[in-house]
């Protein structure tokens, strides 16, 4: 009964309701910014107690597990849920890429547990969002898709731009310059995450029609995706990568989860003759609620049993 996911099923129940609730766009994306930097500079804070060793192993692995997952992926969403070779690869980039709500809610639930993760886990949140897009578009031109060039897409997203930036400044300021900083970006960081999450439920809410246009196949892709990646991330997280429980738990997360902001917009550009609607509404109205409801606990049992 955590409220963060309260408020998320009450913005899912208000737009289904058909209720007038809704934020103003400049809210929602002050919001957005808020969170990607906090996350950020919390992130570069606690690595600038960190030794490159303890850093570099965990950094490989999600680079590269972010740039395999959409070629993993692909086959599946040609051969099981039969979509075209642009759609397909559109919706792998999605998978490949994170959701850095998914991470916050992980890392919230983990602390409410008393279970501590590595700090250095926003890095490999930051590294992640670009390979598996990058990869997507490999999937898309080697299917004859045309479209603009997306590496500067992705770097300039703001996803990007302001969790990289936010852990160089938090390395380069460290604990003493955070502290000025502390009653904005550490003591309301929760609160401003439930208002984002209740956003985020109005729309998940006005996804549902179109979910249902994209059929039951793509659903189960979206359900059994996050539950195969998730398992997989945990044990590699401790058994391969050497996490703790908590390390392993937030591992599993970012494989499960899939990107609903930077992916689309860096693919609408790239990929402009893919649907953007199979790819957003897997990401966001599928997975993520599966995630927050189901995965996130399912992690921390299995995390358990390590």
């Amino acid at each position: 009964m955590d409220p963060l996911i309260l408020l998320f099923a009450l913005g899912v129940i208000a737009r289904l309701a058909r209720s007038d609730l809704r934020f103003p766009e400049p809210v929602y994306e002050a919001l957005s910014i808020y969170l990607l930097l906090a996350i950020g500079l919390k992130g570069g804070v606690e690595l600038s107690h960190q030794s490159f060793g303890n850093v570099l192993l965990p950094a490989v692995s999600v680079l590269v597990l972010g740039f395999l997952i959409p070629f993993v992926l692909f086959p599946v969403l040609r051969g099981i849920v039969r979509l075209n070779q642009a759609d397909a690869a559109s919706v792998a980039a999605h998978y490949g890429s994170v959701s850095v709500v998914t991470f916050a809610i992980a890392s919230a639930y983990l602390e409410r547990k008393g279970i501590r993760a590595e700090s250095f886990m926003p890095v490999l949140l930051a590294l992640m969002e670009a390979p598996g897009i990058i990869a997507g578009v490999i999937l898309a031109r080697q299917a004859g898709a045309k479209g603009g060039s997306v590496m500067h897409e992705v770097l300039v997203n703001k996803g990007i731009v302001l969790l990289a930036g936010g852990i160089v400044i938090g390395l380069l300021i460290g604990s003493e310059g955070f502290a000025s900083l502390k009653p904005l970006f550490g003591d309301l960081f929760r609160g401003i995450l439930a208002l984002y999450l209740l956003e985020l439920g109005l729309v998940v809410g006005g996804r549902v029609p179109e979910l249902r246009r994209s059929g039951a196949r793509l659903i189960g892709f979206g359900i059994l995706t996050p539950l195969v990646m998730g398992v997989a991330g945990l044990l590699i997280g401790h058994w391969i990568v050497g996490l703790s429980q908590g390390g392993a738990v937030i591992f599993g997360v970012l494989l499960a989860s899939a990107s609903y902001i930077a992916a689309p917009a860096a693919m609408r550009m790239a990929v402009p003759e893919a649907n953007p609607a199979l790819g957003i509404s897997a990401s966001l109205a599928v997975t993520f609620p599966f995630n927050v409801f189901v995965n996130i606990p399912l992690l921390y049992r299995l995390g358990d049993l390590l």
